[in-house]
């Protein structure tokens, strides 16, 4: 007896014992979405076609053509890779760990951002003469400080990265989740919303403000000195700026992998592999061309002027990523 894609559904899913809100959740849609699909009201696309046919252990012609009224039943082996069930233990422990790590991720960070202040300021203050001692000491002992600084921030990123190893598959692969882990997620997701929101006014206010020391300076006085100060209270403010939209984004998104949502949702995980790889390549080049400039130019006092210019078009580059990205999707 022939029998269209909706009855089929309802048939698996009483055989399965699953009422609609557990499929739903199974398939990390809405209720309201397995209920239009039982009533024929729509239609599932290809992807949850494929997931429906792993579930139910079915074949995906059986699902697809009408005419096929008797379950052809399969080995999962055979036709569909095994897919990853995350129970709400291993939900509970990511979680745990990216919250553990978010604020050492967000200091290593900020320690980055600092690292070249001590650099300027011991080589303009050097040059001027404020301090007793030569440019070439200045100069090795800020360079010592800086690689001290990022070697600091290097060690928290890779034990923070060793922490969360166990759990990168939900970053890069697709993944189901067991009875009870959406909900839960989704009201922890509610309960932070507030705070994630007020991290973001917080970081976006202290990013757009940490310019006015810049400016002031520029406005008071032409000592280069006091100018190389102001630019180091502005990155200082910047990286604080960043600490709070880091904290908050972390956090924000161990919950979208869980979910599947946003920047990780199936469709968007090869994305984030290479907006990393972007982000990374393109730093260590500023920080190459920064030091090749200022060796090379033996002008700390102006080769400062790198680090905001790269810092908008970071900023453009990351635009035209998402754009990419989004017209090939």
């Amino acid at each position: 007896m022939a029998m269209i894609l909706a009855d089929k559904i309802i048939e698996l899913r009483k055989k399965s014992g699953w009422s609609q809100e557990e499929l739903a959740e199974k398939m990390n849609v809405t209720r309201q979405s397995v209920s239009k699909w039982e009533s024929a009201q729509s239609t599932p696309d290809l992807g949850k076609i494929l997931q429906l046919s792993g579930l139910f252990g079915v074949s995906t012609d059986y699902l697809l053509k009408d005419e096929l009224g008797e379950a052809e039943y399969i080995n999962e082996a055979e036709e569909t890779p095994a897919v990853r069930r995350v129970s709400i233990e291993e939900a509970n422990e990511f979680l745990g760990v990216k919250e553990f790590t978010a604020k050492r991720i967000a200091f290593a960070t900020f320690l980055c951002i600092f690292s070249p202040v001590p650099l300027m300021v011991m080589a303009a203050g050097s040059e001027v003469g404020t301090f007793p001692f030569s440019e070439n000491f200045a100069g090795g002992f800020g360079l010592i400080t800086m690689f001290l600084l990022v070697a600091a921030a290097v060690a928290v990123f890779i034990s923070c990265g060793a922490k969360t190893a166990p759990f990168e598959y939900l970053e890069k692969q697709v993944f189901e989740t067991e009875y009870g882990v959406t909900g839960m997620v989704k009201e922890r997701q509610k309960q932070y919303r507030d705070t994630y929101t007020r991290c973001n006014v917080l970081g976006a206010c202290i990013c757009i403000l940490s310019v006015i020391p810049l400016f002031s300076g520029a406005f008071l006085t032409e000592n280069d000195l006091f100018m190389v100060c102001m630019l180091s209270v502005t990155m200082i403010l910047a990286g604080i700026g960043v600490v709070f939209f880091i904290t908050a984004g972390i956090h924000w998104a161990s919950m979208e992998k869980l979910l599947q949502e946003g920047d990780y949702s199936r469709q968007k995980k090869k994305k984030s592999n290479l907006t990393g790889a972007i982000s990374t390549v393109y730093w260590l080049i500023v920080v190459a061309g920064y030091l090749a400039v200022s060796f090379t130019a033996e002008d700390w006092n102006n080769s400062w002027i790198i680090w905001p210019v790269a810092a908008l078009i970071y900023a453009a580059i990351m635009v035209v990523c998402n754009a990419l990205s989004g017209k090939n999707q």
